[in-house]
């Protein structure tokens, strides 16, 4: 087997695209499965999976038949028009500056917890630090972050394996299996924003097939691969925090788990947290970076500056959500996105019984983000 074009053609462009899928949203869900019940998170989990998937590969054949290094406001001009286009930037650069919010936050909290007991310090003050890190290799490039991509997916997978194993004995399906959970109509749709926010990886397709580049053959593959582990991880994820934690899920998973195990899984918990939400943040940064570099022209420099220092300047602002984001963003933003999608899709011959019903499902999802977050 030649191991050099296993990690060229496969390994690195899955680890690019599904680091960018396992981000902080993930964190969430076990909080809401313990809200809505697990049989419920179960099906949504299998139906927008299902959805996310075929975006995905609908993405990824548009991306194949486009000329020239683009993203996804340049897939929009170039199929849909400049109106659509312009209205496509507002919706993503929104999107990338909330994604990048949430990270930021929650991200600076891990770091906060994991080295404020050594060494002291402010919350605020370990936020720059990791600001000032990301912002670092947001510069350096997809070279480097395709490397980095791959170790943290390690490190990630290590951990979880080391946190369910310190978990076990306090693990019990009483904690998992509640039917009498008492939620509340709005609530039945609650798990959708958060789960399509967790799932998302259409930002880094295109860095993808870059990388791609004279093996075109394996990127569908890639690109199945790329959702279907971490969907897989976050079935497990939320089923062994639910599993430990019961009741007393709170809502960024970890923080419950400390406190349910103890001080002996604080630093790997810690560890996890720091790792997979500095990497999302990598990744997405450096897709925001290229959309304002190729669609819109901006030198380099002044992308990163605008890549990542309004998430940085929207948090000394005061700007600290969390799920409430998470949802808004994934069922807002991506769903229109994801209309966005389906309508180039339409351009290029796409089939119609697909384009229709998923176009719907999305619509339907931004009418109950906007009046949730509205009640």
């Amino acid at each position: 087997m030649d191991y050099k074009k296993l990690f060229k053609n496969y390994i690195f462009p899955i680890s690019t695209i599904a680091g960018s899928i396992i981000g902080v949203g993930f964190f969430s869900l076990p909080f809401i499965a313990s809200k809505v019940g697990i049989y419920l998170m179960l099906f949504y989990f299998v139906i927008l999976t299902a959805l996310i998937l075929l975006i995905h590969l609908i993405f990824g054949e548009i991306s194949l038949k486009t000329p020239d290094y683009k993203r996804f406001p340049g897939f929009v001009g170039f199929y849909l028009g400049k109106i659509p286009q312009a209205f496509s930037f507002v919706s993503v650069i929104l999107g990338y500056f909330g994604v990048l919010l949430v990270y930021l936050i929650v991200g600076g909290q891990f770091l906060n917890s994991l080295l404020s007991p050594i060494f002291g310090q402010s919350n605020l003050f370990y936020t720059f630090i990791y600001f000032l890190i990301a912002t670092i290799i947001v510069y350096l490039g997809i070279s480097t972050i395709s490397k980095f991509e791959f170790i943290a997916l390690l490190f990630l997978f290590i951990s979880f394996v080391l946190v369910f194993l310190k978990g076990l004995p306090e693990f019990s399906l009483n904690n998992i299996f509640v039917w009498d959970l008492g939620f509340g109509i709005w609530d039945f749709f609650l798990p959708y924003g958060a789960i399509i926010f967790s799932l998302w990886g259409v930002g880094l397709i295109p860095e993808a097939e870059e990388m791609l580049r004279g093996n075109k053959k394996s990127f569908r593959r890639v690109i199945i691969l790329s959702t279907l582990i971490p969907a897989i991880f976050f079935i497990l994820f939320t089923i062994m925090v639910l599993g430990i934690t019961g009741s007393n899920t709170t809502e960024s998973a970890l923080t419950g788990l400390n406190d349910s195990l103890g001080n002996g899984v604080v630093l790997i918990s810690l560890l996890m947290g720091v790792v997979i939400t500095f990497s999302a943040f990598i990744t997405h940064g450096l897709s925001l970076k290229r959309i304002l570099a190729y669609d819109l022209g901006i030198k380099e420099k002044q992308a990163v500056i605008i890549s990542c220092f309004t998430p940085m300047i929207l948090f000394l602002l005061g700007l600290n959500s969390f799920i409430g984001m998470i949802s808004f963003v994934g069922g807002v933003l991506l769903g229109i996105d994801g209309i966005m999608i389906l309508l180039m899709y339409k351009k290029i011959g796409g089939k119609k019984y697909l384009i229709y019903p998923l176009s719907l499902v999305f619509l339907l999802g931004i009418v109950y983000e906007v009046v949730y977050f509205v009640k």
